[in-house]
């Protein structure tokens, strides 16, 4: 059996008992200070897990091997798959990934991971609190040493939108826009990290963090459903691109949808930090 979308504490206990292939990614981050990302994995993490480093594993650290712009471009494919590799994962292995941020971060690597064509992944629902919380295993230090491994690309599972299909998708019924930014972000009232403050023009507003309950944990598919049917208010499910403000925190919201029973859609990885630094494209507010 594997795991393609959410995993729980006692579901990954199991799979760690049971000798499976296996591979666990701490995707802690601190976008404020970069340094305490690896502090972080440094001094505690799930036991066996690997690090995930969202600026320098996650994102393309040079123009020349990213495949989009924005603040957090996808690195290509070909260079996430030798990370991988070198972290000992095979096409067999179930990837597992967690983070300590509210789920914020992790499923960007379950996204990528979607995007190579390796459906054998899932997020661990409530994170490393929950993880604590249920009295499970973890270490400090670095990680240990792994056998390189025989990971290759497949058919992507998950569709990468960019700027260019955006902008000639924008005020066509055929795109519904959903941007995962804070509702002060999205209006325009504040802007901390981008040179433009605003969304994209009809672009609907759904905060990544609505999916989750007080737990930290993903809602139920029935109330994510009723959420989302609430917020599409009869637009096709099937034309929604998820986008944020650099592509990573769109992601809860693509896997909530999913969860909630719609098929997977489109995400605009470039998002607002890509689109509103390019020239002629327009700029909402409110």
């Amino acid at each position: 059996m594997s795991y393609t979308h959410l995993i729980t504490v006692d579901e990954l206990m199991e799979l760690q008992a049971s000798g499976a292939p296996l591979l666990v990614f701490d995707c802690s981050a601190d976008l404020a200070d970069r340094a305490k990302s690896d502090a972080m994995y440094a001094g505690k993490h799930i036991a066996g897990a690997v690090r995930a480093d969202l600026e320098r594993d996650l994102s393309a650290t040079r123009s020349e091997d990213a495949v989009n712009g924005g603040r957090h471009p996808l690195p290509k494919r070909e260079l996430l798959a030798q990370w991988l590799q070198g972290l000992g994962m095979n096409n067999d292995t179930q990837a597992v990934v967690y983070d300590r941020n509210g789920s914020a971060f992790c499923g960007r690597l379950w996204w990528m991971l979607k995007w190579s064509g390796h459906d054998a992944v899932a997020v661990l629902d409530g994170g490393l609190a929950a993880w604590e919380a249920a009295g499970g295993a973890t270490e400090s230090g670095p990680a240990a040493p792994r056998a390189p491994g025989s990971f290759s690309l497949r058919e992507p599972l998950r569709r990468l939108v960019l700027t260019d299909e955006v902008a000639s998708g924008l005020g066509r019924p055929g795109q519904t826009l959903v941007d995962a930014r804070a509702e002060a972000r999205f209006r325009g009232d504040e802007e901390p990290l981008d040179p433009v403050a605003g969304h994209i023009p009809g672009a609907l507003n759904r905060p990544f963090g609505a999916n989750f309950d007080e737990g930290g944990k993903f809602k139920s598919p029935a109330m994510l459903k009723a959420e989302w049917a609430q917020l599409l208010a009869g637009r096709d499910a099937a034309s929604v691109v998820h986008h944020c403000g650099s592509g990573v925190t769109a992601i809860p919201n693509a896997l909530a949808m999913e969860l909630a029973g719609y098929a997977p859609v489109g995400v605009y990885a470039g998002s607002w930090s890509e689109w509103c630094r390019t020239p002629g494209l327009a700029c909402a507010r409110g």
